[in-house]
């Protein structure tokens, strides 16, 4: 079974350092072949670019802003050549509405601009990425908020470019009943990000998931897309590495 691949997460690892470019440094000197970021928007393009090439990393994610209209998304969808892959955020449910009165208009313009924005990114040979979010942990406003609603979407959708993301909240949200990594979300996710539930620390941290199980199991899928370290250390970023040195020592 070929090892997995992890990505480090700069806008959470390497915190010490206040540029992304002086992070990216970090991450390459740690052992990391590639790295993810949220946003990028404050930063030098042509500066990350520079240091992505002088190091040999690979950017395999970014974020789009969660725009207010379907114009915004579609712009913002397309603005970087930086990545190989792009999270599509879904954008919030307009404040003081219901949720469920709103939802399908909502859907549907999100199914049109991800139609869009495959056309776009299969060209420039980019996957687009939507993730479903934790409502009850990271933002009550956000639309797409389970993976099962983002399976929905991916069908409509019926584009290659256009896949999953998957984080370890969902994981954990869906643990005790079924592992859906094991029933059709394998085939359509495309990034997976991880951290310990429920205070988000390294994985080897104290909480509710087993990430032994889940590594062993994802190499037993063969899955080989990246997973994003997307976590808060508890101390300094290197400090808090050994679990993924042990992890890289026993697949030397």
């Amino acid at each position: 079974m070929a090892p997995l691949k992890f990505c480090a997460n700069i806008s959470w690892l390497f915190a010490e350092l206040p540029e992304l470019t002086q992070r990216m440094r970090d991450a390459a000197r740690a052992g990391f072949r590639a790295v993810e970021a949220a946003w990028i928007y404050s930063s030098d393009l042509k500066e990350l670019k520079t240091v992505k090439d002088e190091t040999g990393l690979e950017f395999a994610l970014i974020n789009t802003p969660p725009g207010k209209t379907a114009s915004e998304f579609r712009q913002s969808s397309c603005n970087y050549d930086l990545t190989i892959q792009i999270h599509l955020m879904a954008g919030r449910v307009p404040a003081g509405a219901d949720r469920c009165a709103v939802a399908m208009e909502m859907e549907d313009t999100f199914v049109q601009n991800l139609k869009h924005a495959a056309g776009v990114l299969s060209k420039e040979g980019i996957l687009g990425l939507i993730e479903p979010i934790n409502t009850r942990i990271t933002d009550p406003r956000y639309f797409l908020d389970s993976p099962h609603q983002a399976a929905v979407i991916l069908q409509r959708v019926a584009h290659p470019s256009i896949r999953m993301q998957m984080v370890s909240e969902n994981i954990h949200a869906l643990q005790s009943k079924i592992c859906p990594l094991t029933h059709g979300f394998t085939a359509v996710t495309g990034h997976i990000q991880i951290a310990q539930v429920p205070d988000r620390h390294e994985p080897d941290s104290d909480g509710e998931l087993s990430y032994t199980y889940l590594f062993k199991l994802l190499e037993e899928l063969d899955y080989q897309d990246y997973i994003g370290c997307e976590y808060k250390p508890q101390r300094s970023t290197e400090a808090g590495l050994d679990w993924l040195r042990r992890y890289w020592s026993s697949h030397n």
